[in-house]
């Protein structure tokens, strides 16, 4: 009989227990590899063929690394904004509220009493204005390529260190 119960007790405490330091440590990886690769990509980019070409990366590559990114850490990562410029970067139902305040610092909620939401922002630094910036101070190329990948794009008219958006992870128990 003690040894029934001893189980029990190890069951209870350990394998329904949700470790939410390693689900922020994981969310944190995850965004940290999802932001070196999509911003080496662009700074790659935009160093070869000019910052209209990053736009077709933002618009053609970005959801492929964001999937990448999520298979390899075992989450759902992506980016939002207030400001969309992609219209399928809506923010997940979980992080709407969250996101109503615009968090400058790391936001964690709590999705169906298990799984880890992590909200992430993302402030702009100077090579981000070539294509953020100030509509009238955006290259041509660019406004045409913006036009072209996003008729309804509203990511314009931001400075250096502006709160452009979030990162959102989603994480499941570990």
């Amino acid at each position: 009989m003690k040894h029934a119960a001893l189980v029990v007790g190890v069951l209870a405490s350990g394998c329904g227990s949700v470790d939410r330091v390693a689900q922020e440590e994981l969310s944190l990886e995850a965004r940290d590899e999802m932001f070196q690769t999509l911003s080496g990509r662009l700074m790659e980019v935009i160093q070869s063929d000019g910052p209209a070409a990053a736009v077709n990366v933002c618009a053609g590559e970005a959801p492929g690394i964001a999937q990448a990114v999520g298979e390899t850490h075992g989450v759902v990562i992506g980016r939002t904004s207030t400001q969309l410029r992609n219209p399928s970067n809506t923010a997940p139902d979980w992080a709407v509220s969250a996101l109503a305040d615009q968090p400058t610092e790391p936001t964690f909620v709590e999705i169906n009493r298990r799984d880890l939401g992590a909200l992430y922002p993302i402030l702009l630094l100077k090579p981000c204005l070539a294509c953020h910036g100030a509509e009238e101070s955006l290259d041509q190329t660019v406004l045409d390529a913006l036009a072209t990948n996003y008729p309804d794009d509203q990511a314009t008219g931001y400075a250096e260190g502006d709160l452009r958006g979030h990162f959102w992870v989603e994480v499941p128990p570990l």
